[in-house]
C-alpha cells in the first residue's frame, strides 16, 4: 500500500490501497485529522488546496469533507492553484495544517496528497511514522460533512462578516500577490540606478509587446483583481526596467499566477508557450512535466529565440520550482539549478543583515559554501528536500535545492517558490542589464573569485524499481576507490549520525565530487556531479571551461555504468 511520508502520500491513479484514490485520501485525512487531536490542535483551521490534474478536484473535495467532519474549521481554495499558496495560507492565517492535492511533477497518471504543518512547513520524522499509524487504525466508514459551515469566519482575514469562504480564498491570493510583488523591495533592496517609467536599457530597440502577456486574455498588465486575477480592479504595480520574459507553466497551474505576480512586481512584458499555458493534466506537448527533463523546455526556448527574450522561466506543473534559461553565445541555454542558486544567494545576500543564513543541500554545488563567508553570511547543509531546509537555522534568508527548487522569501513561503523565485530571477536580469552585463557575465565572476564550479546530473531510470537502490548497495559493498583517473574516498551517510543520515553515497577526490542516491520520490537512480577547475584570470576561463567539461565527461560514464 502507498506509505505515508515526509512529503505526504504520491503514486498512481488506481483503485486499492496501493493507489492514489478516494478511499486512500479519506482515510489519509482521518489519520492526519486524529495526529492533530492528539497534539491538542483540534479544532483549528486546515488549508485545502489542489492543483489540475486527474482526480485532484475529488480528492480536495473528500478532503475538506473529513477535516470538517473531525470537527476542524476549513478553507479550501477556490480553484486550482500552485502549492506554495497553499504554504503561505498556512503561515499567514497561523492554521495548524494545510493539505495540497498535487503530484508535482510526476507523469500524468500520479497524484499526491501534501501536508503542511504549522508554520508552513513539510513534516520531518518521527512525525510521518506516527501519522502513517494513525492512518493504520482509521476505521470505516470515515465520516464526511460539507466544509461550508465549517469556515474561518471572514475576520480572520479582516474581510466584512458576510464574506464568503470563496471571498477568503481570493483574499489569501491577492495577499501572496501583493507579498510576491514586493520580492525586488523587501528581498533585492534598493536600486542603485533609478527607473523611469519611460526606462529603456541603452541600446534597446524593442518595443513592448503587452498584448502578449497571457491570463486567458490579453489584458493591461499589471493591473489585479482582488483576487490576484488580471482584469481592472485593484493596482499592484510599478516600474521596472523593461526586460522580456519568455515563461511556461508546463501544462500546470502556474501561468495565471506567475503573469499577475510578473506583472505586480512591474515586469510587463511577458510572453507565454500557448501550448502549455492552460491547464492539462495529459501533459501533452513533453513526455515528463518536469523542466529538468531532455527536451521539456524546448517550446520555452523556442519562443525566447523568436521573441529576443532576456530570459526565459520554466515552472513545473505546481509552481513550486523555477528553472531559468538565458542566452549565450551559442544561443539559449538552462542554467542548471545550482547556478541559479548561487546567483540568487548572492542577490539575496547583498541586501540581507550580516550574518544571515544561506542553505542549500549534500548533494548541491560547494560553490555556496564558498560565496556565503565571503558575503558576510554562515552557511548550514542538509539533507535532500525542504522539509530539512526551511529548518536549515536561525536567521535563514534564502535557500535551494540543486532541482531547481528556491526559497528566497522563507519569512512568508517556508518552501520552494517558482513564483517569486522567477521574480528573484527577473529583478536580478534587469539590475544587470541596466549595468550592460548578464546573469552568465555574474557566473563568469563566481569562476573567477571561487573558482570553476562546473556540475552535471545523470538521473537513471531503470526498469526495475527496486534496481536503484540494489545498485547504491552494490557501491557501498565495494566502493571504487579511484574514478576517472582520481583517488577518491567514500562517505556513506547512511552510516553517520543525525539528520544527516540517508541512503547515498558520497565519493570525493582532487577537484571532483560524486553524490549517489536513489530518488525518494521517483524510481530513479541519480548521481550528482562536480569538478573544480582553478581559473587565474578571466582570459584563462575558456580553457578552465574545456578541462572541466572533460574531467566531467568522465565521470559522467562513470555513473551511466552503473
Amino acid at each position: 500500500m502507498l506509505r505515508f511520508g515526509t512529503a505526504g502520500l504520491r503514486g498512481p491513479l488506481q483503485d486499492g490501497p496501493d493507489g492514489m484514490n478516494a478511499g486512500t485520501v479519506a482515510r489519509a485525512s482521518a489519520g492526519v485529522a486524529a495526529w492533530l487531536r492528539d497534539r491538542c490542535l483540534g479544532g483549528g483551521l486546515v488549508i485545502v488546496g489542489r492543483d489540475a490534474r486527474h482526480g485532484s478536484a475529488e480528492f480536495a473535495t473528500v478532503t475538506a469533507e473529513v477535516f470538517a467532519a473531525a470537527g476542524f474549521s476549513v478553507l479550501p481554495l477556490p480553484r486550482p492553484l500552485p502549492t506554495p499558496i497553499v504554504a503561505f495560507a498556512v503561515r499567514e492565517l497561523g492554521a495548524v495544517a494545510g493539505v495540497q492535492i498535487t503530484a508535482s511533477h510526476n507523469p500524468a497518471t500520479d497524484n499526491g496528497y501534501k501536508l503542511y504543518l504549522d508554520g508552513g512547513s513539510q513534516l520531518i520524522p518521527p512525525a510521518d511514522a506516527e501519522i502513517e499509524r494513525c492512518i493504520d487504525a482509521v476505521t470505516e466508514p470515515i465520516p464526511r460533512i460539507a466544509p461550508a459551515a465549517s469556515a474561518p469566519a471572514p475576520s480572520i482575514l479582516s474581510l466584512p462578516a458576510d464574506a464568503t469562504p470563496a471571498d477568503l480564498g481570493k483574499e489569501i491570493i491577492r495577499r501572496y500577490l501583493t507579498r510576491a510583488a514586493a520580492v525586488p523591495e523587501t528581498i533585492g533592496g534598493a536600486r542603485t540606478v533609478p527607473v523611469h517609467p519611460s526606462h529603456h536599457s541603452v541600446g534597446d530597440k524593442r518595443e513592448p509587446r503587452h498584448d502578449d502577456i497571457r491570463g486567458g486574455t490579453a489584458r493591461e498588465p499589471g493591473v489585479l483583481e482582488r483576487d490576484g486575477e488580471p482584469g481592472t480592479g485593484e493596482r499592484m504595480t510599478v516600474q521596472r526596467p523593461d526586460i522580456r520574459i519568455a515563461l511556461t507553466p508546463m501544462h500546470g497551474v502556474g501561468g495565471e499566477t506567475a503573469v499577475a505576480a510578473l506583472a505586480a512586481a512591474g515586469f510587463r512584458d511577458v510572453h507565454v508557450v500557448e501550448r502549455q499555458f492552460t491547464p492539462d493534466p495529459d501533459f501533452p506537448t513533453v513526455a515528463f512535466p518536469n523542466p529538468e527533463e531532455p527536451g521539456a523546455a524546448d517550446l520555452l526556448l523556442a519562443l525566447a529565440e523568436k521573441i529576443d527574450a532576456d530570459l526565459a522561466v520554466a515552472l513545473d506543473p505546481d509552481a513550486d520550482r523555477c528553472a531559468l534559461a538565458v542566452p549565450g553565445p551559442h544561443g539559449w541555454r538552462m542554467l542548471r539549478g545550482d547556478e541559479t542558486g548561487v546567483l540568487l544567494a548572492d542577490y539575496v545576500l547583498r541586501a540581507a543583515p550580516p550574518n544571515s543564513l544561506v542553505a542549500t543541500t549534500v548533494v548541491s554545488s560547494r560553490l555556496l559554501g564558498k560565496l556565503a563567508p565571503a558575503r558576510g553570511a554562515r552557511y548550514a547543509e542538509t539533507l535532500t528536500g525542504f522539509k530539512w531546509l526551511a529548518r536549515a537555522g536561525d536567521g535563514l534568508v534564502y535557500a535551494y535545492e540543486e532541482a531547481i527548487g528556491h526559497c528566497v522569501d522563507p519569512a512568508a513561503v517556508r518552501d520552494k517558490d517558482g513564483i517569486t523565485a522567477a521574480i528573484a530571477a527577473a529583478d536580478l536580469t534587469a539590475r544587470l542589464r541596466e549595468q550592460g552585463r548578464s546573469l552568465l557575465d555574474v557566473l563568469d565572476d563566481y569562476a573567477v573569485e571561487f573558482g570553476l564550479h562546473a556540475g552535471d546530473q545523470v538521473s537513471l531510470r531503470p526498469a526495475d524499481p527496486a534496481a536503484a537502490a540494489q545498485a547504491v548497495a552494490r557501491l557501498r559493498d565495494t566502493p571504487p576507490d579511484v574514478i576517472a583517473g582520481v583517488a577518491v574516498s567514500c562517505t556513506d551517510l547512511s552510516t553517520v549520525r543525525g539528520r544527516m543520515r540517508t541512503d547515498a553515497l558520497i565519493f570525493e577526490g582532487d577537484g571532483q565530487r560524486i553524490v549517489i542516491r536513489p530518488s525518494g520520490t521517483e524510481p530513479k537512480l541519480k548521481c550528482y556531479l562536480e569538478v573544480v577547475e582553478p581559473v587565474r584570470d578571466r582570459d584563462a576561463l575558456i580553457q578552465s571551461k574545456s578541462i572541466a567539461a572533460h574531467r566531467l565527461s568522465a565521470l559522467r560514464a562513470f555513473c551511466e555504468q552503473l
